[in-house]
């Protein structure tokens, strides 16, 4: 059966780690312009990362589901056209089994019992089972059913019923006379014989279980009466004697001899890199692949990992490695929308970026739809506008421009919102730090940044009222030094911004951070704390700052 290309693809269109409002937003924005302009491509939204407070806020108040959580985009068993091979039934005979495997050209076979795995068994473990001929027992041992004789034998029924039967003596090949066999036979056994009456009466007379009358013979209706007094199966093939016994124990079922313990199985959600490590380390060629609830679907071989699809990306909101979801290197970027400094990924081939500067992602997307002549829904609106609004803190921030205005005002007239009214519910519901961790709010907004060797992160957390910030810079301000040390970051700096106000209290961790933060701002620090006065963007007044000061300051070591 070939390989069957995963049906299930489709692009990503996904945000930051730790994302926010217009990571969010953007995402499922993006997805729903790219469904209407490449529908082929089936685009949906996902996040890297749980939402915060502010972003939960603004899908409730629209009713929009959260977007398919996506930490790793590592390549999975899923980005693999798996063999969907069909289970077969434990009651197959060897014989059977080996004919799928020929016409199949499989060396595996996966035993399946209502949709779930129950054993393998391989061309070897055929192989094994039919080196033990001389066990003559092995079809009772194995429980094998008359209907497996039948079937191995291509043989025709004459007399008795083999429905739900099985074997319960040996096999016997009546060569002998009469007298011959009434020495070695006992009842139950399954007798091999040809057209000589004699032996088949004898058989009848003792009991057998089973009597297979070779070459196609003649028998008569004194023997068939006979047998059907008897309870005896009569059996009639056209194989020889010889033939016939070395192919009736090929009738055992593979279930007697499939393995069923330690089984090594992958799921739709193993990753490739572990798959194919652990293929490495035996010898076996097809394994079988799980869904979640460990239904059976199919099999997978090293051959298969070779046609690998990598999963498609949409990077939205960032550009940086640092910021994107786990094993981005191993994905396929097709496209970035962005507004943040340049510092994207290398790619295999060339990729559509878009990257403007505005105050938010998500004024790019209303720019797209505009150039695509879509009408924006007034759901997708109502996303866009509190995206926008985040991002440039109801444009206060030094990173709004006109064009974010203008966007943000046509947006709220399609979503039928009043703008202030809506902004100040949006922030204050974002400002809640009820029932929060100190890490729940650190990771709220939060990325990494390098400059040389220097690593860094920088947090951001915006806040309406003083009551909630100074809540939460108590809260956060203790956890920094174990998010520095768990990051391994020269260092860490927090802002916690008064919307209201404009101002920043910057709370930092790291050798000579505070040196950073004097360097950057002419700002005094005390106690790890600095007060920055008219500073709200983390992107276009803290980033760059920051990055100036640490250049600076490498040059003069």
């Amino acid at each position: 059966m070939p390989e069957v290309p995963n049906e299930n693809r489709y692009v990503r269109v996904i945000g930051h780690r730790n994302p926010d409002t217009d990571s969010i937003c953007s995402a499922i924005a993006y997805s729903k312009l790219r469904n209407i302009l490449h529908p082929e491509e089936n685009s949906i939204p996902c996040r890297a990362g749980a939402l915060n407070r502010e972003t939960e806020y603004v899908l409730s108040r629209f009713s929009v589901p959260v977007p398919q959580l996506c930490l790793d985009v590592s390549p999975q068993i899923r980005d693999v056209d798996i063999r969907r091979m069909p289970g077969v039934d434990g009651e197959t005979s060897l014989r059977k089994a080996w004919m799928i495997m020929r016409d199949q050209e499989i060396d595996t076979l996966c035993i399946v019992e209502n949709e779930r795995l129950k054993g393998v068994i391989t061309v070897k473990d055929i192989a094994t089972a039919n080196m033990d001929q001389l066990n003559t027992h092995m079809l009772a041992e194995a429980h094998t059913s008359y209907q497996n004789i039948v079937e191995t034998l291509d043989a025709e029924v004459l007399a008795g019923d083999v429905k739900g039967k099985v074997v319960q003596g040996k096999i016997m090949i009546a060569a002998g006379s009469p007298e011959q066999m009434e020495q070695g036979m006992e009842p139950g056994d399954v007798v091999i014989l040809g057209n000589r009456a004699e032996g088949q009466l004898t058989a009848i007379e003792m009991d057998a279980g089973c009597i297979v009358v070779c070459v196609g013979s003649r028998v008569s209706r004194t023997i068939l009466r006979a047998a059907e007094e008897r309870g005896t199966i009569l059996l009639r093939t056209n194989l020889n004697t010889y033939v016939a016994g070395q192919m009736i124990t090929q009738a055992a079922p593979i279930r007697h001899y499939m393995v069923s313990d330690g089984l090594l199985t992958f799921t739709m959600d193993t990753l490739v890199e572990d798959a194919t490590r652990i293929m490495a380390k035996v010898r076996h060629r097809y394994f079988p692949v799980l869904s979640g609830d460990r239904t059976y679907l199919g099999v997978v071989s090293r051959r298969n990992l070779m046609n690998l699809h990598k999963k498609q990306l949409v990077l939205v909101d960032h550009n940086e490695k640092t910021q994107a979801a786990e094993g981005l290197e191993e994905a396929e970027v097709l496209e970035i929308i962005d507004h943040h400094r340049l510092n994207a990924p290398e790619t295999d081939g060339p990729v559509y970026f878009r990257n403007v500067p505005v105050g938010c992602t998500c004024t790019i997307l209303w720019q797209m739809y505009q150039e695509n002549d879509v009408e924006i829904p007034p759901t997708t609106a109502g996303l866009m506008l509190s995206a926008i609004l985040s991002d440039t803190l109801m444009f206060r921030s030094p990173t709004c421009t006109p064009i974010d205005q203008k966007a943000a005002r046509d947006l709220a007239k399609i979503a039928g919102v009043d703008l202030e009214e809506y902004a100040d519910a949006m922030f204050e519901a974002g400002g809640d730090i009820t029932g929060k961790t100190a890490e729940e709010i650190f990771n709220g907004d939060y990325k990494r940044f390098t400059c040389g060797d220097i690593r860094f992160g920088v947090g951001q957390s915006s806040y309406m009222s003083e009551k909630n910030r100074k809540a939460a810079e108590a809260l956060v301000a203790p956890y920094l030094a174990t998010a520095q040390i768990k990051q391994t970051l020269h260092y860490i700096f927090y802002m916690f911004t008064d919307v209201r106000t404009s101002t920043t209290e910057v709370y930092m961790v790291g050798e000579n951070a505070d040196a950073v933060i004097r360097r950057a701002f002419q700002a005094e620090v005390t106690d790890n704390v600095a007060v920055l006065p008219g500073v709200v963007s983390r992107k276009k007044q803290m980033i760059p700052a920051l990055i100036n000061a640490m250049k600076a300051m490498a040059e003069e070591e």
